[in-house]
């Protein structure tokens, strides 16, 4: 319908032009939204508005020009003038129908698109350290990322999901000692045990594993362990992998599988990141100071220039992130996209700064990125801070384990990224019109229970009967509804676009209060049976894009709660 309005505000428009009450090179940018007030009907544009300044004419006399311009449509009941200039626009009940049967022939794929054309899209999120198990901000991005790929797969796009493994550097070596520690029977409170080691009980089961001599397949990796305590070079090695390996179920258990799994080591092993740090200083992009090499990142827009090799000879962590991204550039990934937390803000100037001084070609925001804020998590109004198993932090296994998988996504996908989230532990397990999944997902269930009550009455749903009449969803919630379905299209394509996966839930809990509105107000099983199957196939439409919309969020739609 939006789109039908848009072509005809266009055609009347171009009339304007051609009388002359518009300059011919205005070129408006006008919005049509749905009202929040259906007095008013259905859309409204500000187009006379927009137009007010270049006519110079009053924005109600070009409103006025516009209505009487505008071709007749059988979409279109009628059309006001409102307000200051507003174009408010009612639909004509057959047209606003029309949605139920387009949701009914297309089915699971109502509402995508082929915007995406089969361009390559890149996803990186979650590539968390193999240091421990993943905490509750790992499981932000890992919901948020795996929806945004749902979402550019939904509008036409070849999507690879992609885990950074950061498997080398000072934190895994913190790892391998705090293992080896354990491994010969020390604890965090004794004297030796390293500085900044790992004190979660985690340690303790990655040291029993290892000394057992067990064996830990992780992806491509296949390690048995050395079962030698004073092997420091072997425990790093089955450490990662253990950990890797426990990641990665925690991450199946969410629902969340990637096709790329790629180690910051092989950098270092492929040699890729001495070629960054030599390509870049024949480009004569660096500098020696103080015994350490720097890269004139102020010449790309960096707030000052950064260290890349250290006084030491180690290179500083942003440079092998620099050879990382060259390779996917390398790869074929024109668009790119890095889900992370927001303590990766500082890097991003830094990792393009770096890329524009090493690549020709490279676009100068390349890559994007999605940033999400901290999560706090609460139970009985109190911060949950610790898990049993992690010891410092709350972990994702925790929150699956205490609220499922549903609540888990849900929730952690539901917000802005870059707003903060708290995590209501008893707001997710309550079964409440407070609990948006609950409240989603109740909708869904009780559609199909009155599917089961249309058959158990011997009534079951007639497909013809009810195309012939879907002229008949007449009254004000069946329309609000219907134009709910229809808007649905556009929510995807407008979430995909903007990278916010949480306007999809907000989508889907608007839908949901539309249809619980409709129910309480109009009855369904009534003795018209031309009414009755109308009735149910609005039903049936609303119960399919509820279902499209929470396997975008990847959250189930279930038929009895």
């Amino acid at each position: 319908m939006k789109e039908t309005i848009i072509a005809l505000l266009d055609e009347a428009l171009a009339a304007l032009k051609q009388q002359g009450l518009v300059p011919a090179d205005t070129a408006p940018r006008y919005k049509v939204d749905p009202t929040k007030d259906k007095a008013h009907g259905d859309y409204a544009s500000n187009l006379a508005m927009t137009l007010a300044k270049p006519a110079g004419k009053p924005p109600r006399e070009i409103a006025q020009a516009l209505v009487d311009a505008l071709p007749e449509s059988p979409a279109v009941r009628h059309v006001e003038i409102a307000g200051p200039g507003f174009l408010n626009f009612f639909a004509a009940t057959d047209a606003v129908a029309q949605v139920v049967k387009t949701v009914l022939e297309t089915g699971d794929t109502y509402g995508r698109s082929l915007v995406g054309a089969g361009e390559k899209v890149q996803v990186e999120f979650v590539s968390a350290n193999p240091t421990g198990p993943l905490h509750v901000g790992h499981g932000r991005g890992a919901a948020i990322g795996d929806c945004l790929c749902r979402l550019l797969e939904a509008t036409g796009y070849d999507v690879t999901r992609e885990f950074y493994y950061n498997d080398a550097g000072a934190q895994i070596q913190n790892l391998a000692l705090s293992v080896q520690a354990r491994a010969r029977g020390l604890s965090p409170d004794h004297p030796s045990w390293p500085e900044d080691g790992y004190r979660g009980g985690y340690i303790i089961d990655v040291a029993e594993s290892y000394l057992a001599g067990d064996t830990v397949d992780a992806d491509d990796q296949h390690v048995t362990a050395a079962a030698d305590p004073d092997d420091l070079d072997a425990i790093r090695r089955f450490a990662v992998a253990y950990l890797r390996r426990e990641q990665d179920l925690d991450l199946k258990a969410f629902g969340v599988e990637f096709d790329v799994y790629f180690l910051e080591s092989s950098l270092y092993r492929d040699g890729k990141v001495a070629a960054t740090a030599e390509r870049l200083a024949d480009k004569g992009h660096t500098y020696e100071q103080d015994g350490a090499t720097w890269l004139r990142t102020t010449d790309f827009g960096d707030d000052k220039d950064r260290v890349m090799r250290k006084r030491d000879g180690d290179y500083t962590y942003f440079l092998p992130d620099v050879a990382y991204h060259l390779d996917k550039w390398q790869r074929g990934f024109t668009t790119v996209i890095n889900e992370q937390g927001a303590d990766h803000h500082s890097t991003v100037t830094r990792v393009r700064a770096g890329l524009q001084a090493l690549e020709a070609g490279i676009p100068p925001g390349w890559p994007d990125y999605v940033l999400h804020q901290m999560v706090l998590v609460t139970r009985s109004g109190e911060e949950v801070k610790l898990s049993k198993r992690a010891g410092s932090y709350v972990t994702l296994r925790d929150l699956i384990d205490e609220v499922g998988r549903d609540a888990t996504r849900y929730f952690l996908a539901a917000r802005r990224a870059d707003s903060q989230l708290t995590f209501d532990i008893d707001l997710a397990r309550s079964q409440s019109n407070d609990n948006p999944v609950y409240y989603v997902q109740y909708a869904h269930a009780r559609l199909c229970s009155v599917m089961r009550k249309a058959e158990a009455d011997e009534r079951p749903f007639d497909h013809d009967l009810a195309m012939d009449n879907l002229v008949r969803l007449e009254s004000d919630q069946e329309k609000a509804l219907m134009n709910r379905l229809a808007r649905y299209p556009e929510v995807i394509a407008h979430a995909a676009a903007n990278r916010e996966p949480q306007q999809i839930a907000q989508y889907l809990q608007d839908l949901a209060a539309d249809f619980h509105t409709c129910y309480n107000a109009v009855k369904v099983m009534v003795d018209d049976a031309a009414l009755r199957n109308a009735r149910l196939a609005l039903g049936l439409a609303t119960r399919q894009v509820l279902r499209n919309g929470l396997d975008l969020l990847g959250v189930s739609a279930p038929e009895e709660m």
